[in-house]
């Protein structure tokens, strides 16, 4: 039986446990009490420990031979320590990783200005945040060249599920760009970035990035307006950028800012993947009409 590692115990990394055909013995690194309480219902050995105190890291060393990485960086600065200390506790055991599947994020891109990109497009991080992935990215990267370990990125855009849609912004009926000016945006469910996730463990090639997108071609406004018209809001108002900008947190300004159209030949081919949802229209399509009701699910990925 094989050993397995998660990093990073939210939504994605417990959907990716239901794709598991074969029994594996999975061990899970848990920040509290009420995550390794989850991990262990889902027949995990749960590990307390926090990527932010190196020294409750030591019982990684050796453990697993896969480990799958989907915890965030820290929420400030260029770099990614919480990435530095899980590689120098890995490295640390007799017996080294074989893989280490990463999800990483779009943001890397940085402002493509609408165009089609795949992965050969250069990096590009606009925002602090998509800094420290790349940060991340290199770290993980430079400690597969210096251990043998096969490096796998995923680079996911924004995560949705019936219980990840930004129907907050809907209530409070929040404007979005006008036409001329709405950015492209892109978009996964989380059950295809957790089927994704556990593909790569198979199917993804050393020091390998693969976009995780869906096949939607659609502005930011108008996800916005498909939304409301599907539970019933007030479809959006249109505003210009410059009124937007007045109006929005940093953090929603630095999405609009930003438009490409990311590309997913290569993830299709090489993982030969069917989308659960293809598409967001398709996935509204299985919702009835009416709000979701939020009952406390830990969204991080």
């Amino acid at each position: 039986m094989q050993r397995w590692l998660i990093i990073g115990s939210g939504d994605v990394a417990q959907r990716m446990v239901a794709h598991l055909r074969k029994p594996q013995q999975l061990f899970c690194l848990c920040r509290d009490e009420d995550s390794a309480r989850r991990w262990r219902g889902l027949g995990a050995i749960a590990l307390r420990g926090d990527l932010d105190q190196p020294a409750t890291l030591k019982r990684l060393a050796g453990l697993a031979p896969v480990v799958f990485h989907f915890a965030p960086p820290p929420s400030s600065g260029l770099k990614d320590s919480r990435t530095r200390h899980l590689t120098a506790a890995l490295s640390q055991g007799k017996s080294l990783p074989q893989s280490l599947i990463y999800i990483s994020t779009t943001g890397v891109y940085g402002d493509c200005q609408g165009l089609q990109i795949d992965e050969v497009r250069p990096v590009n991080p606009q925002t602090e945040r998509a800094k420290r992935r790349v940060d991340a990215e290199q770290e993980l990267r430079r400690f597969g060249r210096q251990t043998g370990c096969r490096i796998v990125i995923l680079r996911a855009p924004g995560i949705y599920a019936a219980e990840r849609l930004p129907l907050g912004r809907l209530r409070q009926n929040l404007a979005v760009p006008l036409e001329p000016q709405d950015p492209w945006t892109n978009h996964i469910h989380a059950l295809d970035l957790a089927q994704a996730a556990w593909r790569a463990q198979w199917k993804g090639g050393n020091q390998r990035v693969y976009n995780v997108v869906d096949d939607t071609r659609m502005r930011l406004g108008d996800f916005y307006t498909l939304l409301a018209r599907h539970f019933g809001f007030q479809p959006p108002r249109r505003l210009p950028m410059e009124a937007l900008r007045l109006q929005v947190g940093e953090m929603n300004w630095s999405f609009m800012r930003e438009s490409r159209q990311i590309e997913n030949h290569r993830i299709k081919r090489e993982f030969s993947l069917t989308w659960y949802y293809p598409s967001v229209t398709k996935f509204l399509a299985t919702l009835p009409g009416t709000v979701p009701v939020l009952r406390g699910t830990n969204k991080s990925i």
